[in-house]
């Protein structure tokens, strides 16, 4: 789960392919809804979240960390702790989801990481300079600067869950939006969490059914 400072712009759009609609053109320039993004790094594919980080959208943050294998904790290094990163917090642990933080904003002048550090100490989360379990890096999106470390972390806190996906078994996905789209009928944007979805594959989703197009 990655808030939408980070995607796509941080890491480059060519990078990126878009599983879902980019937000630029919604009421206000709010992301509203949950889109999806994968980029590769070295030779694995990730699947980033996007949800709105506005203070009105809190149950699809919700959402997003209920879907998710890890949570990307972004913290302003000039803001630290806000009522949005508790929030965050507390929707990670409600979904048993680890988090990696990346500390932002280390281009500007004067800030010192270690007040985030200090200040999440307090919403026990403890990261690994303060000899806990939480996977850290330092960033800049403006810059660019570890980014490529991040995602090197994400990778390594995915090795540690361990998590493994059957790909000759039938999918099985959540769906992450759906909607009407003209010319095209039902369209959803989903996650597969295991097994292969192929076109012309026949599915159900509660009481809708259907074949893959």
């Amino acid at each position: 789960l990655v808030l939408s400072e980070l995607i796509p712009k941080t890491l480059g759009a060519n990078n990126w392919q878009s599983l879902a609609p980019f937000t630029a053109r919604e009421s206000g320039g709010i992301t509203q809804h949950i889109g999806a993004y994968q980029i590769q790094h070295k030779k694995d594919l990730i699947t980033f979240l996007d949800t709105p980080g506005h203070a009105a959208f809190s149950n699809i943050r919700s959402r997003g960390a209920n879907l998710t294998d890890v949570v990307v904790l972004v913290v302003a290094a000039n803001d630290s702790v806000k009522p949005q990163t508790i929030e965050a917090i507390s929707h990670a642990k409600a979904a048993g989801v680890p988090i990696v933080l990346a500390i932002n904003k280390m281009d500007l002048p004067d800030v010192d990481p270690n007040i985030v550090r200090n200040d999440l100490l307090s919403h026990e989360v403890v990261v690994e300079s303060y000899s806990g379990e939480v996977l850290e890096t330092e960033i800049s999106a403006v810059k660019r600067t570890n980014l490529n470390k991040l995602l090197d972390n994400i990778l390594l806190q995915i090795e540690i869950l361990d998590l493994n996906v059957e790909h000759n078994k039938l999918a099985e996905a959540i769906v992450v939006e759906s909607k009407i789209e003209t010319g095209k009928g039902s369209v959803a944007t989903v996650i597969v969490k295991n097994g292969t979805l192929k076109e012309g594959d026949h599915f159900t989703c509660g009481s809708a059914f259907g074949r893959v197009r």
